[in-house]
């Protein structure tokens, strides 16, 4: 699964984006880290919104990408 765009450039707001590869899967995870707030996501059509404090990031889904989750600031995609 490939990492969408807006993804890969919040790792200059201080997030780390990072890929997991498995035999039957596939993960991003994307640690906003501790000043990040409560991070929040929606998906809409295919569209993930997610917002941490003052910051809105969106951006479109893999298409194999089959949940999206948020937890301890951690934005997980996963295949």
């Amino acid at each position: 699964m490939r990492v969408p765009k807006q993804l890969r450039d919040v790792d200059r707001h201080g997030a780390t984006v990072r890929t997991y590869d498995y035999d039957d899967s596939a993960v991003i995870a994307v640690d906003f880290g501790v000043g990040a707030g409560d991070i929040t996501v929606d998906v809409v059509d295919g569209t993930a919104i997610v917002v941490t404090g003052d910051e809105q990031f969106e951006f479109e889904l893999p298409a194999d990408a089959s949940d999206v989750s948020v937890k301890n600031g951690i934005l997980t995609i996963t295949e």
